[in-house]
């Protein structure tokens, strides 16, 4: 399964915010990497260099390649409403998103990871799909063998989230993705209309 494994605090820096969740590194270092840093001079971005960071930005955000990126979009585009909205809510829909905003993951990344291994069920049943659509009223929980796993109970106690889309109960150790969230209740930094303009040209 093809992802991003490379230096993620230089992805941070490069999109200047911490698009990975907290990194003690970037705080250190919150200007572009390269030899210069700061000093460097760059000089005003084209139109279609500032619309490319936006789509990067995003893709590396929820860690989807571009191919996928690309099918998303295009999925978004078939259906009635805003593209850009719809291209967001799809990429929060998907299951390892969603188990990272539950707060069974400090990340998304592993959060990917857990449903890869099979430990997270949907519905009562294993899914180890990490893009796998959720619907409203899906139920997202940790499987009774993996209840007792560390990083799922670290990541669940310092977890201060809370979303008005689903809901958590930490007793059974699972979650209802109540519906798809409005722009405004998802907190991604992504100006989704700049990547609607560049995959529209």
């Amino acid at each position: 399964m093809a992802r991003y494994i490379g230096p993620k605090t230089k992805i941070a820096r490069k999109f200047g915010e911490a698009i990975f969740g907290d990194d003690k590194s970037f705080e250190k270092r919150n200007f572009p990497p390269g030899q210069h840093g700061n000093a460097r001079r760059r000089g005003k971005k084209s139109e279609y260099a500032v619309q490319l960071m936006e789509k990067q930005k995003a893709k590396y955000t929820y860690g989807i390649l571009e191919k996928q990126f690309r099918n998303i979009f295009a999925s978004a585009k078939r259906k009635e409403g805003v593209t850009g909205e719809i291209l967001l809510q799809l990429c929060e829909c998907r299951l390892d998103n969603v188990v990272f905003r539950m707060g069974v993951s400090n990340s998304r990344s592993g959060a990917r990871q857990l449903v890869s291994h099979r430990h997270i069920t949907v519905n009562g049943e294993l899914v180890n799909i990490p893009s796998y659509s959720l619907k409203s009223g899906d139920v997202v929980g940790v499987r009774e063998k993996s209840k007792s796993i560390s990083t799922i109970q670290d990541a669940l106690a310092s977890n201060s989230s809370v979303y008005e889309w689903m809901t958590w109960n930490t007793e059974k150790m699972e979650g209802t993705f109540v519906a798809v969230p409005e722009r405004l209740q998802i907190p991604e930094n992504i100006k989704e209309q700049l990547i609607v303009e560049l995959y529209s040209k």
